[in-house]
């Protein structure tokens, strides 16, 4: 149910009256379909069968296609080129053929006038080297009779080109290694030439390292309004005729960490109120704004959770992507005028009752240092079954991506395929998570396998001492940035009994040392510290140095076509595993990348998981589940 019950719903688009959004659906190899729906009639396929919608740029992608009078601009997976989308008509490419997929595009928009397609081109030399990697902003003539022209260069990264509503003026980010676009980057408006040519460039917000814009929007009259942190939190500003004012100051983030492209957390409406959403104690809250008064409505459509912000507007109506904890994510149409609300899509096509779902409360715990940390913990539920009354359960803490992310309390199979099984919870969003204002996302900062270690071993200790999991049966698991934590935990301390790390990171010294992709080429140097100079914390922090410490059994799940932590990371520690004898086990999943998309490869990583715990823990399941081998077990 997990895999081919479950279609990733995102970017959703509003025009005309009729929706589009992408459906990422595993049971079809993770293929990325482009769909749409018009007023009363069913949702239907856009793009061929077998036709991907997914761009590379950034490896993380979004920003895949956009939309002017109905035709659908969109990037083929197969070989990252842009092609036009007419309705009965095959897809035509726009842009030139590139062998290896080494021009990728991203994040664009087409001009008022529908000639230009201006956004991202991300070059890779053929080496693919990150440092031979170039971003620029391009302007591609949406008939495709010429390549594409250059219109901004030499700026480590480009996102979020905007085209004003009179087509006159363009709007961009831009930022330099070594920073993040969440550490810093820096909002451009230029005057717009009807060929694509940028002039009178001025930088009117943002600063790489120190103030960071999320989703530079024009409004209905021309206005600029953008979300930036310079208070401490992503609030809501305004650039009118040059003047630059906060639209709405709050302690809440109306910005997200933008890990992808295209995502969007506010848009404007008709009459120029401000749709938005914002988190807010670990939870997604909605609300209309009025810009010139600063009036902000709360709103309640019983949604409060998302991945990845995603919504839209027209006229008086907004499409938002989102769910709850028990309600799989929806494509949900929303008339703000009348109050009338559709569901068009559902995420999971899951027939278990909601008696099954284990529902989260958040936790705020104590961590170093005299503060406090955040969580959701989900509790073992299973009205199936009743635990024996003197038996904690079994508790697995969940270490988040990024690090710079979160954990949000979203519709989860993947947890709930624990929690229905006995198994406790607990999804922490340690220091250095987003959601929380910039003073507890730079927790993280020059302490990363410190703070983020920290916390999941005190959110873990926090529900042992409150009597809701049992101390010699913890677990910890994580993909990506949370796998490294995970090996941290099982080298650094002896808190658990066995962990699990997805496409995780054993040695900092060769990210350190550029083995990875660009986007996120030098993203140590703030979490850690500059490399070679702070060589000595890589080495501190890289468990693969302290293997001798290992001592706890652990699972190693690893993308075989991963670029963003490669599988000799993986290769490491599994290497480091067997020469000690500890026992382990390593599954590597061929055509996978970060994160995997094939219905079959998530079964069996959710089952093989299942199948390490118990016989490391010393259960039986309960259910016909294919024995996982495990390295040197039971000896």
């Amino acid at each position: 149910m997990v895999a081919r019950g479950d279609t990733r719903l995102t970017a959703p688009w509003l025009e005309a009256g009729v929706v589009w959004w992408l459906e990422g659906r595993a049971a079809e190899s993770g293929r990325v379909a482009l769909v749409s729906r018009a007023p009363g009639v069913d949702p239907v396929d856009v793009v061929p069968e077998g036709f991907n919608v997914r761009t590379s740029a950034h490896e993380y992608g979004g920003g895949a296609y956009c939309i002017h009078h109905d035709t659908a601009y969109v990037c083929n997976f197969d070989d990252q080129r842009l092609y036009r989308v007419d309705r009965g008509v095959p897809p035509v490419a726009i842009t030139p053929e590139v062998a290896d997929k080494r021009h990728r595009y991203a994040d664009g928009r087409i001009t008022p006038d529908g000639e230009l397609w201006i956004g991202v081109r991300e070059r890779h030399a053929e080496s693919d080297r990150s440092a031979e990697v170039v971003n620029e902003l391009v302007a591609v003539p949406t008939d495709g009779s010429s390549v594409p022209r250059v219109i901004a260069e030499g700026r480590d990264f480009y996102a979020a080109p905007r085209v004003s509503p009179d087509g006159s003026r363009l709007c961009f980010l831009a930022w330099d290694l070594p920073w993040m676009p969440w550490d810093g980057c820096e909002l451009f408006i230029a005057s717009l030439g009807e060929t694509g040519e940028l002039e009178e460039l001025s930088h009117v917000a943002g600063r790489d390292g120190t103030e960071s814009i999320w989703q530079p929007e024009w409004s209905p009259s021309g206005d600029l309004v953008f979300a930036s942190d310079r208070s401490g939190w992503w609030n809501l500003e305004r650039i009118r005729a040059g003047t630059r004012s906060v639209l709405y100051p709050a302690a809440a983030e109306f910005g997200y960490p933008a890990w992808t492209f295209g995502a969007r957390s506010f848009s404007f409406l008709a009459d120029g109120r401000v749709f938005s959403a914002y988190e807010s104690g670990g939870l997604t809250h909605f609300g209309l704004l009025e810009p010139e008064s600063g009036r902000f409505e709360a709103l309640d459509f019983g949604l409060d959770s998302w991945g990845t912000p995603h919504l839209c507007t027209e006229g008086s109506s907004a499409v938002v992507v989102a769910g709850t904890s028990t309600v799989p994510t929806q494509v949900r149409l929303i008339d703000l005028a009348s109050g009338a609300d559709e569901v068009l899509r559902t995420s999971s096509r899951a027939t278990v009752g909601g008696e099954y779902f284990s529902v989260p409360y958040a936790v705020e715990f104590p961590t170093e240092g005299g503060l406090t940390a955040h969580a959701f913990v989900y509790e073992p539920t299973n009205p199936a079954f009743e635990p024996p009354e003197d038996e904690m359960p079994p508790l697995i803490v969940v270490c988040h991506g990024g690090p710079t992310g979160s954990s949000p309390a979203t519709f989860s199979l993947d947890t709930q395929y624990f929690t229905t099984r006995g198994f406790a919870v607990v999804d922490v969003n340690y220091g250095g998570s987003t959601g929380y204002g910039r003073p507890y996302r730079e927790r993280l900062k020059g302490e990363w396998g410190v703070v983020d270690l920290q916390d999941c071993v005190n959110a873990a200790r926090y529900l042992v001492k409150a009597g809701r999991a049992d101390p010699d049966r913890l677990l910890i698991t994580g993909g990506s940035a949370g796998g490294y934590t995970a090996i941290c935990a099982l080298t650094f301390t002896d808190v658990f009994a066995a962990g699990t790390t997805h496409f995780g990171i054993a040695d900092l010294e060769q990210f350190g040392g550029g083995e990875t992709h660009k986007f996120e080429l030098q993203y140590e140097h703030t979490l850690v510290g500059p490399y070679p100079e702070r060589a000595d914390l890589y080495r501190a922090r890289s468990p693969i140095h302290f293997a001798d410490r290992i001592s706890t059994p652990m699972l190693v799940i690893q993308g075989e076509d991963d670029k963003v932590v490669p599988p000799s990371q993986a290769e490491l520690i599994v290497g480091a595993l067997r020469e000690r004898g500890i026992p382990h086990s390593y599954l590597l999943f061929e055509g996978e990348g970060h994160g995997f998309r094939k219905a079959e490869n998530i079964v069996r990583s959710l089952e093989a998981e299942l199948s390490f715990y118990a016989q490391v823990l010393g259960f039986e399941t309960g259910e016909a589940l294919p024995k996982l081998e495990i390295e040197h077990h039971g000896r």
